[in-house]
């Protein structure tokens, strides 16, 4: 792979990562209004902590290019289900929106899936480790 193609999925992994740190960020920082909103969607306010580590934990994995290949399909599983649940009243031209915002997230992480994270990234740093040790 050629230099400007790792760094490009560096950048992409940055720019993928982004949202669901800050958005996990932001459900830990409103915790109980998120639980509230959550549960007037029908979604059991209990899920939160594993929808936080889920925004947080993936957004940080693929940020660092640590098992972006499985982090991505479950993303984009993620990316698609709270799509359904959170944004399907398209009669609002805002949730049309915000779904096909999910729906685009949800193919670039397939392209991850697919590419994996590039030579730039813990996961090719920790293929070079001998398992012998």
């Amino acid at each position: 792979m050629n230099q400007l193609n790792a760094w490009v999925l560096v950048i992409g992994r940055i720019m993928m990562a982004v949202i669901f740190v800050a958005a996990g960020a932001g459900k830990l920082a409103n915790f109980e209004a998120t639980q509230g909103y959550m549960q007037s969607m029908g979604v059991p306010g209990v899920l939160l902590p594993l929808v936080v580590l889920t925004e947080l934990g993936g957004g940080l994995s693929i940020l660092l290019g640590y098992k972006v290949r499985i982090t991505s399909l479950l993303l984009a599983g993620f990316c698609l289900v709270s799509g359904a649940i959170f944004h399907h009243n398209f009669a609002d031209q805002a949730q049309v929106i915000m779904f096909m915002k999910n729906l685009a997230m949800a193919g670039g992480f397939l392209m991850f899936f697919v590419s994996g994270a590039g030579p730039i990234s813990l996961d090719a740093k920790l293929a070079q480790v001998p398992n012998d040790v």
